[in-house]
């Protein structure tokens, strides 16, 4: 099964465009490092939790949404291989400043233990 990496990083709703306009730069790189699929979802339903939700984890304010994200590798060493890649590929300082608070970004890697279709 796949290795998954996973994200959720607070955005500015007014920074929306920007964000879409850095995923469609992104995703041909990663899928150049040998990325099977990318998808970035923007936050419609995220409703406040009782000890904490994912607008807590990123800590996002009231004019911020929360970006979901993931990408599908084929397995861990393809990922990590991509990891050491990005460090020194220039494209990704040309893009220019983040649309979001990286800071606040959380991701981590996941093994997949079960698929459905």
């Amino acid at each position: 099964m796949r290795y998954i990496q996973g994200f959720i990083v607070p955005v500015p709703k007014a920074k929306k465009e920007a964000y879409i306009k850095l995923a469609a730069a992104s995703g041909p790189i990663f899928q150049e490092y040998g990325a099977v699929r990318i998808v970035e979802s923007w936050s419609e339903n995220t409703p406040d939790g009782k000890v904490t939700d994912f607008k807590k984890a990123v800590k996002a304010e009231s004019d911020e949404a929360v970006v979901f994200s993931w990408i599908e590798w084929p397995d861990k060493a393809t990922c990590d291989a991509a990891t050491k890649k990005m460090e020194s590929d220039p494209r990704w300082a040309a893009m220019g400043d983040m649309p979001f608070d990286g800071k606040r970004m959380k991701y981590a890697g996941f093994d997949s233990i079960f698929e459905s279709s």
